[in-house]
Parts: C-alpha cells; structure tokens; sequence
C-alpha cells in the first residue's frame, strides 16, 4: 500500500547534531515537521505551542478547528502559534520510518523515547524559531501530558499551561489499555516482532489494536445516542458484511480500517510507550514535590464521561498544582469529547488566556531568558 507519511505543507527542521534521548541513547539525527499561524512579534514574546494528541499531525487548526480563528483562543491574528509532530511518529518528525545511519528505516530499531524526549523536541524546536517567551503552550491527551511537562522543563519560557484530559502519570488502568493494544498488534503474524517490510505491513494487528482504543475512546452514552441498536445504514463506507450489521461495529470497523491507511505500526507502538513514560514525578521526588514545582497559571480540563484519563486525576493535578485552576467539560464523548466537543470548552480556554495576557512582565520583557544558541539547519 502507498502511504504518505508527511502531510503537504509543513515546514521541516534539522538539528545539526545528536539528539540525546533520556535514556541515554542518542539519535545521530532529529528532523521536526511542524506548522505555524501568524508570526513571531518584534519582541518575540507572543507564540503559543499546541501539543498533538496520539496519532495527530502538525495540522492543527485542521483536527482542533473550533480553537482557532478571529477571536478564538488560538488567533493567529496577535499570537504566532506553534505545532510540531512528536518524535517517534510518522507525520515527519524522526521516527520508526526515518532513515536510520545505514540507509535502512529505523523500524523496530527505534530507540524508545518519553514524554519528556517529546517535550524536548519541541522546545529545540522553539528555540530554532527564535521564541523568548510562550504565552502558553496547550494539548488535549497525549498533547496535554506534554504541556504540564513543558511547565516543568522549560519553566522561564512557559508562561500559562492548559491540559485538556490528561493526568499526572500514566495509570495502571491506561497502561494495560495500551498493552492490550500491544498484544493485538503483535498477535498478527506480519508484525514479525516490528521487522516487518514497509510493503507489507501487519494491517490486521494494527486495526485491532485501534479498535481496543477506539472503544477507551467514547463512552457507552455517546455509543447509545449516536447508535443504539440500529442495522444497515451505510453510513461508513462500502461493507463487505450483510446489511443486517449493528451500525455500532460498522463504526468500530470503520475506524480501525482508517488508522491502517494513515499509520505506522511500529510507530504506534513507540507513541504507546512514550506514553507509558508519562510520570511528572520521575527524578523528581514525589508527585505533590513535582506538582508544587508548577508554578504558572494552569487550567486543568477535566471530561466527567473519560473513561480512559478518569476525572479523579484531573481533580488531583488541579488540587496539586499551586496556580490551578479546573474547567469541566460538557461532553458525553468520553475521552474524545476533547476533540469532539472543542467548540464547548473553547470560550473557557479563550478567557483564560486572555487572564493571563493582563498580567504583569514576562522573561522577554525582563530579559531573564536567553535564547540558546544550537547548530540547526532547515530543511
């Protein structure tokens, strides 16, 4: 099958040097593939950064529409903002389908890579773009476990975080969630332990992996409205089943197919184990030592129907957090309703950054943060 992994459009970045991964291991190379609104102010001090969510491009005001525009939270009017694919995917910035050294895909070779790699790919990112101060850097999911990392590792730059159905660490009910997709993806015989030809990819696997996660996903209420009992109506697509199909498994097909045409399988698997990495307090003493280290203004979104980020753990990071603050979101969708029910909670994410906008000086008024000098090119 032909698979473009690099959506038309986007900008690249390459570091002229090694990238060192927290585990030690370093890759020869990075390359970021990114997109940019509006533009960078004179003093430098008006970006914002969106952080995607699991297998998300760069393109987001295509996939968080309800954010951006005139008067929206995300205006490229009088905000330059900023979103890069994360490192270990396959929309351009290094991953399993990279080049490795000796010309061949990384594949299975990949090394494994954390949130915090993640975050630290983005922040060279911001450097190279010549960012000296970020209004406040936001994500939904995946993205939203970034922006709290952001706060912790680039705290001079970030002035204001919002995280969007995310949690402090990855849960035991998240990571067995993911190994259950791990365990469908290598149930298939074509995944060959992730040294699969690029030709030949294990389809099969990667589609029931995304149908596990797709059911994390929703809730049995946003499931019920939308199809209750309903059969036949061929509202995803030629089927190759009897018209007397649930619409509802229809769906889940529908969307495990999807993600096969779009998607690396070993480039899934490394997501789902940067994911796995998510722990605010890792090296950092214990979680409320971790959470107090936070301390610009956070706005927590919290989805009462997420079956997959629980509301308990947004409750802990709002309580956790010394500048924090909860936002509840309306939304029957479960985890998804961070994406399907964005036009809900845009006018809270809207006020909030305009809050912080009328507060006092930030490090590029003051001059408290230098930019770093690296060995970059563009490519």
């Amino acid at each position: 099958m032909n698979r473009r992994w690099t959506p038309e459009g986007e900008q690249r970045l390459a570091l002229g040097q090694p990238f060192v991964l927290e585990s030690g291991e370093a890759l020869p190379g990075l390359e970021i593939a990114y997109r940019t609104w509006g533009k960078l102010s004179p003093q430098a001090d008006n970006a914002i950064i969106v952080c995607h969510a699991l297998t998300a491009d760069a393109d987001a005001a295509r996939w968080w529409a309800p954010l951006f525009g005139p008067g929206c939270a995300l205006d490229p009017a009088d905000s330059f903002i900023v979103c890069s694919n994360a490192l270990g995917s396959c929309y351009g910035t290094t991953g399993p389908t990279s080049l490795a050294p000796d010309g061949k895909h990384w594949g299975a070779r990949f090394p494994r890579v954390t949130i915090r790699d993640q975050v630290r790919a983005q922040i060279a990112l911001a450097d190279a773009l010549g960012i000296r101060s970020i209004r406040f850097v936001i994500g939904g999911s995946m993205g939203g476990l970034q922006a709290l990392e952001w706060a912790l590792l680039d705290p001079l730059r970030t002035q204001a975080v919002i995280s969007v159905a995310g949690a402090a660490s990855h849960s035991p009910w998240a990571l067995v969630w993911n190994e259950a997709q791990r365990l469908a993806l290598r149930a298939d015989p074509l995944f060959r332990g992730g040294f699969y030809p690029p030709e030949k990819p294990p389809e099969a696997g990667l589609a029931a992996a995304r149908a596990i996660a797709m059911v994390s996903y929703r809730s049995p209420q946003s499931l019920e409205a939308r199809f209750g009992r309903e059969r036949g109506a061929d509202i995803f697509g030629p089927r190759a089943h009897s018209p007397d199909e649930f619409a509802a498994r229809g769906w889940l097909r529908h969307h495990a197919k999807n993600l096969t045409e779009r998607f690396d399988a070993n480039s899934y698997v490394s997501l789902l184990d940067a994911l796995d990495s998510h722990d605010l307090a890792r090296a950092r003493g214990s979680l409320e030592a971790a959470l107090g280290k936070i301390h610009q203004p956070t706005l927590i979104g919290s989805i009462a129907s997420d079956a997959l980020y629980l509301p308990a753990e947004q409750h802990e990071l709002a309580r956790l957090i010394p500048n924090a603050r909860l936002l509840e979101i309306d939304s029957a969708h479960g985890h998804d309703g961070f994406l399907i029910d964005a036009a809900r909670f845009e006018p809270g994410v809207r006020r909030f950054a305009s809050e912080q906008r009328s507060t006092g000086a930030t490090p590029a008024d003051t001059g408290a943060f230098p930019l770093r000098q690296k060995s970059l090119r563009y490519a």
